[in-house]
């Protein structure tokens, strides 16, 4: 009978193995820490990444990253950036990550229902105004305040 590493079935190798998981803003890093699972908010939707994941690198959307440690699960506010998952470490570059925490729903709410009344007459204050409603709605979602 053939053993895992004889058949190349990684799997009970990935069950003991832990992703490193960075997450950098132009001011610092916000942590670097050990996870077993990364769910990303990338553009076209939500990329979970379990260990032994092959390279990616992926562009962020606005959203919600969570971590998950043992039964600990952990979620920031990500505004945009990118992703490289490379030999379990993801690298997690943002202009801005907050805690979920740290989310003051109700003053984005607020401002969420300012920025969807300001007028947009040109193409690039229509654009200005989707990119800021869009980046509040995310961030009231990854509040739990939807």
């Amino acid at each position: 009978m053939a053993s895992h590493s004889d058949t190349g079935d990684d799997r009970g190798a990935r069950l003991h193995t832990r992703l490193q998981c960075q997450v950098v803003t132009p001011e610092k890093t916000l942590f670097d820490k050990t996870v077993d699972f990364v769910a990303l908010p990338l553009l076209d939707g939500e990329f979970g990444v379990l260990p032994g994941r092959t390279p990616l690198v992926g562009r962020l959307g606005y959203g919600e990253l969570r971590t998950k440690t043992n039964e600990t699960v952990d979620r920031y506010f990500l505004d945009g950036g990118f992703a490289q998952i490379r030999d379990n470490l993801v690298t997690i570059l943002t202009s801005r990550a907050l805690p979920a925490s740290e989310i003051d729903s109700n003053a984005t709410a607020e401002a969420l229902e300012k920025a969807e009344q300001q007028p947009a007459v040109s193409d690039a204050a229509v654009a200005e105004k989707t990119k800021a409603v869009a980046r509040l709605r995310a961030m009231l979602r990854v509040s739990g305040r939807r």
